[in-house]
């Protein structure tokens, strides 16, 4: 037995992670990198056997943000060449979220830019998740809209909402770093506001963007404090434009370890692969999903993610299904296409 795998015994009995058990995810050498997933991976399926759930984010209002987050492409002072539009149409949102759902999404996260939202913004979300619930009362509705004030998350609740998502994004002794239009302490509280009015309480981080590996283990701690049901975890896209621009610290290796330490340090939450996972998982996606049980279908808030085609066949090459799906048949394999390039031939070699 592998020290990994007498760790997954102690924490499928109930034991909790130490930092010092942390720290040994993190430090994981490369030729231990396969006995840490699979050890982690049986802590997965304890608890979400072989499903995979799929989330679709519907963009409500992108950029003109006031607040100066670094990481972030709608953030004040960002220069980065992204979509900017104000609200959608709740009809236009609905449809947008029809189209994930059509997908196999069986979450939809309506997102909004900005600090947090005014009274008549929340009622345009009531709006959008009372007609998504009213098509296709199973998919779960997950607000993320900022920093919310009293009497929203309950408004939200009301109106058949499941689950508010409010990052905490990094370490609180590495907030600072990051953001300085609000304090962690602010994101702590509207994590609180949301579990109180009854909805699920989704919180996660973002990684690659200079923290050290014991503010990773701080910021995963602290999720598993404030008992977050799902902890979405996001790889930094360093859009060019904003002050992370040429930031590639993260290796791929490096990522599937952080979601390894998600995953032990809290094993009962949805670990979902969020943004950048294609830039940085890279070839180890599918590894992943060993650990992580959830991904976001196709395109993010303002990057583009792998065709959504590719996802599904993601999920189904490595032996995983789509969570409430009946239908988990293979897709199209595609044709044999002859070599028509390279030795033998006028045309430059595929290399």
């Amino acid at each position: 037995m592998s020290r990994f795998d007498a760790l997954a015994a102690d924490v499928l009995k109930g034991g909790e992670l130490s930092a010092a058990d942390a720290r040994m995810i993190l430090d994981c050498p490369d030729d231990e990198l396969l006995a840490l997933v699979a050890a982690g991976s049986r802590i997965r399926r304890a608890h979400f056997g072989d499903r995979v759930t799929l989330n679709y984010l519907v963009n409500l209002k992108s950029g003109l943000c006031p607040e100066n987050c670094h990481y972030c492409s709608q953030a004040l002072g960002s220069q980065a060449q992204i979509l900017k539009y104000s609200w959608l149409d709740p009809a236009e949102a609905v449809a947008q979220a029809e189209a994930g759902i059509r997908g196999g999404a069986s979450r939809v996260c309506l997102v909004a830019s900005g600090r947090g939202p005014m009274n008549r913004d929340v009622d345009r979300v009531v709006a959008t998740a009372t007609a998504i619930k009213a098509a296709q009362p199973s998919v779960e509705v997950c607000a993320c809209l900022g920093l919310l004030k009293e009497g929203q998350a309950e408004k939200l609740a009301d109106a058949g909402v499941d689950a508010y998502n409010h990052n905490i994004n990094t370490a609180e002794s590495f907030h600072e770093q990051i953001v300085q239009t609000h304090a962690y302490g602010d994101r702590v509280d509207t994590i609180t506001r949301a579990a109180a009015a009854g909805l699920s309480p989704c919180s996660g981080l973002i990684v690659g963007m200079g923290e050290s590996n014991e503010q990773i283990i701080e910021a995963i701690f602290a999720l598993r404090t404030l008992d977050a049901d799902s902890i979405p975890i996001n790889f930094l896209v360093p859009f060019d434009g904003t002050p992370m621009e040429g930031r590639w610290d993260l290796t791929p290796a490096h990522c599937l370890r952080i979601v390894a330490l998600a995953r032990f340090a809290c094993p009962t939450a949805a670990v979902r692969l969020a943004g950048g996972r294609e830039l940085h998982l890279r070839t180890l996606q599918g590894v992943a999903l060993h650990l992580a049980n959830s991904i976001f279908l196709g395109d993010y808030l303002t990057a583009e993610g792998q065709a959504a085609a590719s996802d599904l066949e993601l999920i189904r090459d490595n032996g995983f299904v789509i969570a409430d799906q009946a239908d988990t048949t293979e897709g199209d394999r595609g044709r044999a296409v002859a070599r028509q390039r390279g030795a033998g031939t006028t045309l430059p070699a595929n290399a």
